[in-house]
């Protein structure tokens, strides 16, 4: 659950988070950012370098390719399909990031301290998969 969301000021952005938003059962706050879009990874990075250090667990509401690029740097996983595990989250990852997947990164430590290969991906969830059996079907 998100204590905070940093959100694109595009519109297909605001209505993802908008249909979201309802399915968590919560209301973080949310900053919507012009920054945001059109974003690369370092520049994402700073932008969750000034997330509040009160929010445990933040949430970015972004694009391609920033956001699959930001989730690569972080887990230390920049070149796609290459030094991955077969079947592993980090190679699903890099296999395919569509449009509206959920990469979870963990990392210990203040936002200011999240730097590239810092953070451990503990979860990729694709929109294939939501509401998907234990089959995938």
């Amino acid at each position: 659950m998100p204590d905070r969301v940093l959100c694109s000021t595009a519109r297909r952005a605001r209505e993802t988070w908008e249909l979201a938003q309802p399915a968590l059962g919560a209301s973080p706050p949310v900053s919507f950012d012009d920054r945001i879009y059109g974003a690369s990874a370092p520049q994402l990075l700073d932008l969750v370098h000034r997330a509040p250090r009160t929010a445990k667990t933040l949430l970015i509401v972004g694009h391609d390719p920033g956001i699959p690029e930001l989730a690569f740097m972080l887990a230390g996983a920049a070149a796609p399909s290459r030094g991955a595990v077969p079947g592993s989250t980090v190679e699903r990852m890099k296999t395919k990031f569509p449009t509206a997947a959920i990469a979870v990164l963990e990392l210990t430590g203040n936002w200011g301290q999240l730097h590239p290969g810092t953070a451990l991906l503990t979860s990729f969830v694709t929109p294939r998969e939501v509401g998907a059996g234990p089959d995938g079907s």
